[in-house]
């Protein structure tokens, strides 16, 4: 049955990433003045997957689906990356592009090529699946965009009509509900409905512009929360991104190596993680900046260090779901007709705002951008994008984001597929589940994230309670105050860490530590 038409527009959604042009890192990955930079065997040491992958639990034989609408420039790099980093020992892990055609009738799908800056998105894609699970076939499934439709959206509907659907499938791709629209919004639903149905898990970016996801890229925020429309739907888990705090709280001591080992493992142990947030909106890099309040003229947005370096809505995405349905009587702006997908009755947990509406993300892991001083790599020799893969790997192109974090997310399903070796559907109730077991009615202290290292291995999950999602704004949208720059205060779970789909900013545009002497509570 046809319920409307997907788009009479040619808006195309945003990879939210930017790249990083930092030359001051020295090449190492422990490097030195509050750098530690995060490689596949970090991530593997700092979220305890290094003993699965020893029990050869690898994602071997399951394949994870990357959407896209490019192919990447050189498969060479994604075997670069795994010979440099340890990953290449796992020999069943394989790489695979396709533009896959539908079941029947006339061929939609035609080969993209490489289209400009979306390269970069793929191939930091194929790469972080491949490091959450090295043993599995990471597969870039990516068709040409018509004048009217994203390609990754006709690839992932292709793929749902053959006669094997991949078991896992990752989207780092997002724009925000008004402007996606009601029937791009139900078309992204009804896509990933019929792929759970299938026993395909979804995974998709929450975002990279706190719970402003209209304003993606933008210096300010000025029309209101809003979240992505293509992270909103129940059917599939919205990635979302933390930071690490150790810097903040002036411990890289306690969780980093001086010394890199020969795959440029560094980490020690889990590590504290807060809120990912870039904004002079930040309460931390408030303070940080020796300011008490983010917002009014003698405030960190208004300072002239605030300006000049952390005017951004860069920041881990999240929020209520606003306008999955009806029309915005101002573009870009919930409201008018507006209105939210329902709250599933499995995503009533502690910590989850009794709001009636679905909420972002599901979960999140590390994918920030390098303000506090940590920032992911990838090989890519596309010098038309700005990208670099020469010499040693500190030099290689840094990013962050939850461009990362879902990929990572889909190489962790993976892991959960192989075990059982059957396809598992939306794994969201599962989630959801046993967090209700781990924090009951009133929380659980012993899983709270600033303890760090301290935190039980019993812990599924770990409660990021440290930092906020605040993004510096104008105009008089969720906005404190019109005319300057402010802040607003948007939406911030209680449990659920930052939230973020790639995003880039020199290194040099990290927060100061702390004055000595600071102490933090949770």
């Amino acid at each position: 049955m046809v319920h409307g038409v997907v788009s009479l527009h040619d808006f195309r959604p945003h990879t939210n990433f930017k790249v990083n042009t930092a030359t001051a890192v020295k090449p190492a990955y422990t490097v030195g003045g509050g750098y530690e930079l995060v490689v596949p065997g970090d991530l593997a040491k700092i979220y305890r997957l290094a003993p699965l992958f020893r029990k050869g639990i690898t994602g071997q034989g399951v394949t994870i689906a990357l959407i896209e609408d490019t192919y990447v420039y050189s498969a060479a790099d994604w075997t670069k990356f795994r010979s440099t980093f340890g990953l290449s020992k796992y020999t069943s892990g394989a790489f695979a592009q396709v533009h896959p055609a539908p079941a029947s009738g006339t061929n939609n799908c035609s080969d993209p090529g490489i289209v400009p800056v979306n390269e970069l998105e793929a191939t930091l894609d194929a790469q972080w699946a491949s490091a959450g699970a090295p043993g599995a076939t990471t597969e870039i499934a990516a068709c040409t965009d018509t004048r009217t439709t994203f390609g990754g959206l006709i690839a992932l509907e292709n793929l749902l009509t053959s006669a094997k659907p991949p078991q896992v499938v990752s989207i780092s791709y997002g724009e925000c509900e008004p402007e996606n629209g009601a029937k791009a919004n139900a078309a992204y639903s009804a896509t990933y409905q019929e792929a759970v149905t299938l026993g395909t898990a979804v995974f998709v970016s929450a975002g990279d512009e706190g719970a402003a996801s209209c304003d993606a890229d933008e210096a300010n925020a000025s029309h209101g929360i809003s979240v992505s429309g293509f992270a909103s739907t129940p059917y599939k888990v919205a990635v979302g991104g933390t930071d690490f705090g150790d810097t903040y709280a002036g411990t890289n001591a306690t969780y980093w190596r001086a010394n890199n080992t020969k795959t440029y493992v560094s980490a020690l142990s889990y590590i504290p993680e807060i809120l990912w947030n870039d904004s002079c909106a930040s309460a931390l890099i408030t303070t940080a900046l020796g300011y008490n309040t983010p917002y009014g003229t003698k405030g960190a947005c208004n300072s002239a260090e605030g300006e000049a370096e952390f005017l951004s809505t860069a920041s881990g995405s999240g929020g209520p779901s606003g306008c999955a349905t009806g029309k915005p009587a101002k573009s870009g702006v919930v409201g008018g007709t507006c209105a939210g997908y329902a709250k599933p009755a499995w995503q009533s947990v502690y910590g989850n705002p009794a709001d009636g509406v679905r909420d972002l993300p599901d979960v999140s892991l590390f994918a920030a951008n390098g303000v506090w001083g940590h920032y992911l790599l990838l090989c890519d020799t596309d010098a038309a994008d700005g990208a670099t893969c020469s010499g040693t790997p500190s030099g290689w192109t840094g990013a962050g984001g939850t461009s990362f974090s879902s990929p990572i997310m889909a190489g962790i399903q993976a892991l959960v597929v192989q075990s059982p070796g059957a396809p598992q559907g939306n794994p969201d109730p599962v989630y959801y589940a046993m967090g209700k077991k781990e924090y009951g009615k009133a929380g659980n202290s012993a899983c709270n994230s600033t303890l760090g290292n301290a935190v039980p291995v019993s812990c599924i999950f770990h409660d990021v309670t440290l930092g906020d999602m605040d993004v510096n704004c104008t105009g008089s949208n969720n906005c404190c105050e019109s005319g300057v720059q402010v802040s607003t205060i948007l939406f911030g779970p209680q449990r659920v860490g930052a939230f973020g789909t790639i995003s880039e900013w020199k290194v040099g545009r990290r927060a100061p530590p702390p004055p000595a002497g600071m102490t933090y509570t949770s």
